[in-house]
C-alpha cells in the first residue's frame, strides 16, 4: 500500500487559485475523504495526485518517492470515476481484464485475478454481459472491480456514487467501506455529500474556496468545527449558530435570555471576544427540552423525519428571527406557535469569533 504526501501543493488557472497551497499526509491504509461544495478544489486535488492535472507549485510524494512530474501510469494508482467509464462494446470480464492484458500478464493469472475480484464484489454472474444491460449499481461494481484487479498502491475515487439513486448509494457506501477494510488499501475519495464522508472516512479534509478549512476525524469535524463554514456544512441541518452579546461573563441570546458559561470558557471568551459580540454554536441533538428550561421559545415548524422529529424554534422576544433547530423524540409533536423552554448543554457549546469566523473554544 502507499503513503501519499502533499507538500504546499497548489493549482492556478491564470491568476485564480483552484487549490491554494496545501499540506496533507495520507497514511498507509487510511480512507481519506475530500469534502466540500462544488468548485472548492477537491477534484482538482485528486487529479493532481493522480497526475491527470499538473501542479502549479509544490510536491507530491508516494511512499517517499517524488512523483510530482511522473506520468499517471508511473504512480501505481487506480482511478474510479463518477460515470463508470466502462468500454460499452466489451463484456464485464473484458472490461475488468483489459488493463492486465495490456500489461502483458499471463492469461492464467488474468483469469484468476478477474475471478477473485468478481467474487469479492459479487458480480461473477455478470461477467458475460455488456455494461448497457446492467443497473447503475452493478456498473459501479464493475468500475470498482477494474480498479481492484490491478492491486495498486492507492485508490482515487471521484464521486463514484454521484450517478446512483439514494438506495444504491446507501448500499455502495457499505460495499466500498467493506472493501477498504478487507483490502487495507490507501483510499482518497472525493464527495460533496457529508453523509458519505461521515459514514466512510477515517479522516475528512473539508475544503471551501480552494482552501483546506479543517482536517480531522468525522467526530472531530462534527463536534469541534474549526470555523463557521465547517459548522454550517457538516450536519443536516448544520450547527445552530446564533449571534449574541457577551458582557461581564454572560452570553445574552437574542431576546435578552442570559447564559453564563463556566469559568474556563469565560476566561477564553474574555481574551478573544471583541466588541462584546460572539457567535454561539450547538448541534440540534444537544438542545435539552424541559419545562424547567431557562430559555423560552416558540414552535415555528415541526417535521417528522421517521427516526426523530426536527423542531424549528424561534427565541421569545427575538427581533432577528433566529431559528433554532432541535432534534427530539419521534413520538413528540407540538403545534405551531406552542411555547416551549430549553437549556443548552455546556459540554457541547462552541463559540466563534464574529470577525474571523474561527472557533474560540
Amino acid at each position: 500500500m502507499a503513503q501519499i504526501e502533499l507538500r504546499q501543493v497548489a493549482k492556478k488557472f491564470g491568476n485564480n487559485y483552484a487549490v491554494r497551497p496545501m499540506d496533507l499526509t495520507i497514511r498507509d491504509g487510511q480512507f481519506v475523504v475530500l469534502l466540500g461544495p462544488s468548485g472548492c478544489g477537491k477534484t482538482t486535488t485528486l487529479r493532481m495526485i493522480s497526475g491527470l492535472e499538473a501542479v502549479t507549485t509544490g510536491q507530491i510524494l508516494i511512499n517517499d518517492r517524488d512523483v510530482t512530474w511522473n506520468h499517471p501510469s508511473d504512480r501505481d494508482i487506480a482511478f474510479v470515476f463518477q460515470f463508470f467509464a466502462l468500454y460499452p462494446l466489451m463484456t464485464v470480464r473484458e472490461n475488468i481484464a483489459f488493463t492486465l492484458e495490456a500489461q502483458g500478464i499471463q492469461r492464467n493469472e488474468v483469469n484468476q485475478r478477474v475471478a477473485d475480484v468478481a467474487k469479492l464484489l459479487q458480480i461473477s454472474h455478470l461477467l458475460k454481459y455488456r455494461p448497457r444491460s446492467l443497473s447503475g449499481g452493478d456498473r459501479q461494481r464493475v468500475a470498482l472491480a477494474r480498479a481492484l484487479v490491478r492491486r495498486p498502491s492507492a485508490f482515487l475515487m471521484d464521486e463514484p456514487l454521484g450517478a446512483l439513486d439514494a438506495e444504491f448509494r446507501s448500499v455502495m457506501r457499505s460495499e466500498i467501506r467493506r472493501l477498504h477494510l478487507e483490502q487495507g488499501a490507501t483510499t482518497v475519495y472525493v464527495t460533496h455529500d457529508q453523509i458519505e464522508a461521515m459514514a466512510m472516512s477515517d479522516v475528512i479534509v473539508v475544503m471551501s474556496n480552494a482552501t483546506v478549512q479543517q482536517i480531522g476525524t468525522p467526530a472531530e469535524v462534527y463536534s469541534n468545527p474549526a470555523n463557521l463554514f465547517v459548522a454550517r456544512f457538516i450536519g443536516s441541518p448544520g450547527m445552530n449558530l446564533i449571534r449574541c452579546r457577551y458582557q461581564e461573563g454572560t452570553v445574552l441570546l437574542p431576546g435578552g435570555h442570559p447564559y453564563r458559561p463556566n469559568a474556563a470558557t469565560q476566561e477564553k471568551l474574555d481574551q478573544a471576544v471583541k466588541a462584546n459580540e460572539v457567535i454561539v454554536g450547538f448541534r440540534p441533538e444537544t438542545v435539552l427540552l424541559s419545562n424547567q428550561g431557562t430559555i423560552p421559545a416558540g414552535v415555528y415548524a415541526d417535521e417528522m423525519h421517521g427516526a426523530f422529529t426536527m423542531l424549528h424554534l424561534t427565541l421569545a422576544g427575538d427581533q432577528t428571527d433566529s431559528i433554532v433547530h432541535v432534534r427530539s423524540d419521534r413520538t413528540v409533536h407540538f403545534k405551531i406557535g406552542e411555547q416551549l423552554r430549553f437549556d443548552l448543554d455546556p459540554k457541547h457549546l462552541r463559540f466563534f469569533d464574529v470577525t474571523t469566523e474561527l472557533a474560540i473554544c
